[in-house]
């Protein structure tokens, strides 16, 4: 048995490890072998690791049930995805709590370039189903992959019509991969299977669907993708939460609007009331906030600066940087720009003010 495996299940398995601390672990250590090997001492210079979980992480014993978790991944022919694996998604790892394990099944990558979760209530409207599925089948053929949570209502809809059109989907689970919740999209998930989709999961085979695992689950959804699509949802509920994660983790929340009479959408509407979320109104409208159909010029960059005549040195340094990145999240933008935050935010207000970069939601700029 690969001993690096054993110990990347063993991680997950030690007592006060979560994911933040085992994140930072692998970030100092590189692989979960030398985290087994590090002194006490060693340990507790990890920002989090106090004396209580040095000592949980040294005295760890109970090899037996990795094995059994390890077994049970080839039995059940998973793939077994670690943090820092080659097929982890990148969009995860952006993350400040990306899940330490994750178990997966399917033939597409968990690494496609344009990922767009699409999530609502579980009871949704003949709207939400007309808005749904209409989003979806325009969505074909622009090289995107559709995720979801696989529950009820609007998740299975977006799944069912990627399988329709023929477009890569991903399902996002809050159990174990020997079963499928709810069981009535057992057949659904095979047809995933079959076509162009993937199961992911980070629970152990075995782990039922119970509720405290949903919310964990939706921040699985709301990290892998580069945008959120809440097509309806009323005030409480999972996708209420999943758009409250993308948010936190500066990723685009998009909602349909809905009638100011009808539950279903009171969540839709709050969310727009608060500023959380981006109206869109179609697959296009979607496609244009992302900038995804505009083509980049190459010579942009090169003639960015003199196009805008004057600017000064914080000011020409935010342009440059959205010249070659394209799109990028403030805190990117500090850091990549090297200014203090006050020069940075100066910057980028005045740019906007000249209409030379735009705000997009998730706290993200890029080029007018």
């Amino acid at each position: 048995m690969d001993d690096e495996r054993l110990y990347q299940v063993a991680l997950t398995r030690v007592p006060h490890v979560g994911c933040v601390i085992a994140k930072a672990l692998i970030e100092k250590f590189k692989s979960a072998t030398e985290v087994f090997k590090a002194s006490a001492a060693d340990l507790e210079l990890v920002e989090g690791v106090g004396t209580g979980i040095a000592r949980s992480l040294s005295r760890f014993r109970d090899f037996r049930t990795c094995e059994k978790i390890l077994n049970d991944v080839e039995q059940y022919k998973l793939s077994m995805i670690f943090l820092n694996d080659e097929a982890y998604p990148k969009r995860l790892l952006d993350c400040y709590d990306p899940p330490t394990l994750l178990f997966y099944k399917g033939n597409i990558s968990l690494n496609a370039p344009k990922k767009v979760a699409v999530i609502g209530t579980r009871s949704h409207s003949e709207y939400g189903r007309q808005v749904t599925e209409k989003l979806i089948r325009d969505l074909r053929d622009k090289d995107i992959t559709i995720v979801s949570g696989m529950a009820y209502g609007i998740d299975g809809l977006a799944h069912r019509n990627a399988i329709k059109y023929d477009i890569p989907t991903i399902g996002v689970l809050a159990h174990g991969l020997n079963t499928i919740y709810p069981s009535e999209h057992t057949s659904m998930a095979r047809e995933m299977l079959r076509g162009k989709g993937a199961l992911v999961t980070e629970f152990i085979i075995g782990t039922k669907p119970d509720r405290h695992n949903f919310p964990i689950r939706n921040r699985i959804v709301a990290g892998i993708c580069d945008a959120i699509v809440v097509v309806e949802t009323g005030l409480k509920g999972g996708s209420m939460i999943t758009a409250s994660i993308a948010a936190s983790y500066n990723h685009p929340v998009f909602v349909f609007p809905g009638r100011t009479t009808d539950h279903k959408n009171v969540g839709c509407n709050m969310l727009l009331r608060r500023k959380s979320a981006t109206i869109v109104l179609d697959a296009d409208n979607l496609l244009e906030e992302m900038q995804w159909e505009i083509p980049k010029d190459p010579n942009r960059k090169n003639n960015q600066l003199s196009f805008f005549g004057e600017l000064n040195t914080a000011e020409a340094t935010i342009v440059n940087l959205l010249g070659i990145h394209g799109q990028l999240a403030i805190d990117e933008l500090y850091l990549r720009s090297g200014l203090n935050s006050g020069a940075a935010a100066s910057a980028i207000l005045n740019l906007e003010i000249r209409n030379i970069i735009k705000s997009l939601p998730g706290k993200q700029y890029r080029m007018v």
